[in-house]
Protein backbone atom coordinates (compact mmCIF):
# COMPACT_ATOMS: atom_id res chain seq x y z
CA UNK A 1 0.00 0.00 0.00
CA UNK A 2 2.89 2.26 0.84
CA UNK A 3 4.20 1.61 -2.43
CA UNK A 4 1.21 2.28 -4.64
CA UNK A 5 0.53 5.70 -2.38
CA UNK A 6 4.29 6.79 -3.03
CA UNK A 7 3.71 6.08 -6.55
CA UNK A 8 0.39 8.07 -7.21
CA UNK A 9 -1.64 5.43 -7.61
CA UNK A 10 -3.39 5.45 -4.72
CA UNK A 11 -4.50 8.02 -2.17
CA UNK A 12 -4.92 7.95 1.36
CA UNK A 13 -6.92 9.98 4.19
CA UNK A 14 -7.00 9.40 7.62
CA UNK A 15 -9.99 7.54 9.12
CA UNK A 16 -11.54 6.93 5.52
CA UNK A 17 -8.47 4.48 3.87
CA UNK A 18 -6.76 4.23 0.37
CA UNK A 19 -8.18 4.63 -2.51
CA UNK A 20 -7.95 4.54 -6.49
CA UNK A 21 -6.77 7.81 -8.03
CA UNK A 22 -7.61 6.79 -11.03
CA UNK A 23 -4.19 7.67 -12.42
CA UNK A 24 -2.29 4.95 -14.53
CA UNK A 25 1.75 4.55 -13.12
CA UNK A 26 2.81 6.55 -16.26
CA UNK A 27 0.66 9.64 -15.47
CA UNK A 28 1.47 9.44 -11.88
CA UNK A 29 5.48 9.61 -12.81
CA UNK A 30 4.59 12.28 -15.32
CA UNK A 31 3.06 14.36 -12.46
CA UNK A 32 6.22 13.95 -10.66
CA UNK A 33 8.34 14.88 -13.17
CA UNK A 34 6.06 17.99 -13.94
CA UNK A 35 6.22 19.22 -10.16
CA UNK A 36 10.05 19.05 -9.97
CA UNK A 37 11.49 22.84 -10.19
CA UNK A 38 14.51 24.39 -11.47
CA UNK A 39 15.40 25.83 -8.44
CA UNK A 40 15.80 22.73 -6.68
CA UNK A 41 17.85 21.20 -9.91
CA UNK A 42 19.89 24.65 -10.12
CA UNK A 43 23.74 24.35 -9.95
CA UNK A 44 26.52 26.51 -9.90
CA UNK A 45 27.05 28.99 -12.63
CA UNK A 46 30.53 29.62 -14.13
CA UNK A 47 30.40 33.09 -14.94
CA UNK A 48 33.21 35.40 -16.98
CA UNK A 49 33.81 39.15 -17.29
CA UNK A 50 32.98 40.54 -20.82
CA UNK A 51 36.54 41.94 -21.51
CA UNK A 52 37.88 37.93 -20.89
CA UNK A 53 40.13 36.91 -23.22
CA UNK A 54 39.05 33.74 -25.18
CA UNK A 55 42.34 32.41 -24.24
CA UNK A 56 41.18 32.63 -20.79
CA UNK A 57 38.29 31.71 -21.27
CA UNK A 58 39.48 28.55 -23.31
CA UNK A 59 41.07 27.60 -20.03
CA UNK A 60 38.35 28.33 -17.29
CA UNK A 61 35.95 26.02 -19.55
CA UNK A 62 38.41 23.06 -19.48
CA UNK A 63 39.15 24.07 -15.60
CA UNK A 64 35.28 23.98 -14.38
CA UNK A 65 34.65 21.13 -16.74
CA UNK A 66 32.11 22.63 -18.38
CA UNK A 67 30.71 23.42 -21.96
CA UNK A 68 29.14 26.59 -21.32
CA UNK A 69 30.56 29.71 -20.10
CA UNK A 70 27.56 32.75 -18.69
CA UNK A 71 29.41 36.47 -19.60
CA UNK A 72 28.40 39.18 -17.18
CA UNK A 73 29.26 42.96 -17.00
CA UNK A 74 30.59 45.24 -14.59
CA UNK A 75 27.08 45.27 -12.16
CA UNK A 76 26.90 41.34 -12.83
CA UNK A 77 24.18 41.31 -15.33
CA UNK A 78 23.90 38.92 -17.93
CA UNK A 79 25.36 39.79 -21.11
CA UNK A 80 26.17 36.61 -22.98
CA UNK A 81 26.69 33.16 -23.42
CA UNK A 82 30.20 31.28 -24.71
CA UNK A 83 29.80 28.12 -25.84
CA UNK A 84 32.24 25.11 -26.66
CA UNK A 85 31.80 25.50 -30.02
CA UNK A 86 32.19 29.36 -30.32
CA UNK A 87 35.31 29.05 -28.97
CA UNK A 88 36.47 26.24 -31.23
CA UNK A 89 35.66 28.85 -34.27
CA UNK A 90 37.60 31.52 -32.83
CA UNK A 91 40.71 29.19 -31.90
CA UNK A 92 40.49 28.63 -35.54
CA UNK A 93 41.33 31.57 -36.91
CA UNK A 94 45.14 33.17 -36.98
CA UNK A 95 44.47 35.62 -34.52
CA UNK A 96 45.87 35.71 -30.79
CA UNK A 97 43.75 34.01 -28.35
CA UNK A 98 45.17 36.70 -25.75
CA UNK A 99 44.21 39.66 -27.49
CA UNK A 100 40.17 39.09 -28.19
CA UNK A 101 37.78 39.55 -25.35
CA UNK A 102 34.77 36.71 -25.07
CA UNK A 103 32.63 39.89 -25.66
CA UNK A 104 32.98 40.07 -29.50
CA UNK A 105 31.97 36.21 -30.24
CA UNK A 106 29.51 35.45 -27.45
CA UNK A 107 25.99 35.17 -27.91
CA UNK A 108 24.29 38.26 -27.03
CA UNK A 109 21.02 38.92 -25.13
CA UNK A 110 18.52 39.32 -25.86
CA UNK A 111 19.61 36.24 -28.63
CA UNK A 112 19.76 34.08 -25.11
CA UNK A 113 16.99 31.59 -23.78
CA UNK A 114 16.61 31.79 -20.19
CA UNK A 115 15.20 30.13 -17.16
CA UNK A 116 13.44 30.96 -13.71
CA UNK A 117 13.54 29.51 -10.48
CA UNK A 118 10.30 28.67 -10.63
CA UNK A 119 9.79 27.16 -13.88
CA UNK A 120 9.48 23.52 -14.42
CA UNK A 121 12.33 20.99 -15.18
CA UNK A 122 10.29 20.05 -18.05
CA UNK A 123 10.01 23.16 -18.93
CA UNK A 124 13.94 23.84 -18.97
CA UNK A 125 14.19 20.30 -20.55
CA UNK A 126 12.05 21.43 -23.37
CA UNK A 127 14.02 24.70 -24.09
CA UNK A 128 17.15 22.59 -24.26
CA UNK A 129 15.92 20.64 -27.09
CA UNK A 130 13.77 23.03 -28.86
CA UNK A 131 16.64 25.40 -28.97
CA UNK A 132 19.45 22.65 -29.52
CA UNK A 133 21.52 23.84 -26.51
CA UNK A 134 23.73 22.20 -23.81
CA UNK A 135 22.65 25.03 -20.95
CA UNK A 136 20.04 27.56 -20.16
CA UNK A 137 20.92 30.27 -17.48
CA UNK A 138 18.49 30.65 -14.50
CA UNK A 139 18.12 34.20 -13.81
CA UNK A 140 16.12 36.18 -12.01
CA UNK A 141 14.78 40.03 -13.10
CA UNK A 142 16.92 42.78 -11.55
CA UNK A 143 14.95 45.48 -9.11
CA UNK A 144 15.73 48.63 -10.17
CA UNK A 145 16.64 51.65 -7.98
CA UNK A 146 12.84 52.44 -7.18
CA UNK A 147 11.75 49.22 -6.88
CA UNK A 148 10.80 48.17 -10.35
CA UNK A 149 11.45 45.70 -12.67
CA UNK A 150 14.00 46.42 -15.75
CA UNK A 151 12.85 44.45 -18.60
CA UNK A 152 16.91 44.05 -19.98
CA UNK A 153 18.62 43.28 -17.04
CA UNK A 154 19.19 40.02 -15.44
CA UNK A 155 21.03 38.42 -12.12
CA UNK A 156 22.23 34.70 -12.78
CA UNK A 157 21.35 32.61 -9.93
CA UNK A 158 22.20 28.97 -11.66
CA UNK A 159 22.21 26.71 -14.60
CA UNK A 160 20.22 24.06 -15.84
CA UNK A 161 22.19 21.28 -17.99
CA UNK A 162 21.72 18.40 -20.01
CA UNK A 163 23.66 16.53 -17.20
CA UNK A 164 20.75 18.52 -14.74
CA UNK A 165 18.36 16.84 -16.24
CA UNK A 166 19.46 13.48 -16.51
CA UNK A 167 20.47 14.00 -12.33
CA UNK A 168 16.97 14.49 -11.85
CA UNK A 169 15.54 11.80 -13.73
CA UNK A 170 17.97 9.72 -12.21
CA UNK A 171 16.20 10.98 -9.00
CA UNK A 172 12.97 10.16 -9.89
CA UNK A 173 13.86 6.82 -10.32
CA UNK A 174 15.38 6.34 -7.41
CA UNK A 175 12.21 8.00 -5.41
CA UNK A 176 10.15 5.22 -7.51
CA UNK A 177 11.93 2.38 -6.12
Amino acid sequence: MAILTMAGILDARPRVGYFYTGKTTMQAIGESIKNKRVKDYKSVPILVKENTSVYDAICTMFLEDVGTLFVVNEQNDLVGVVSRKDLLRSAIGKQNLEDVPVSIIMTRMPNIILTYPDETLHEAASKLIRYQIDALPVVRPKQGKDGSQTETKYEIIGRITKTTITRAYVDLGNEEL
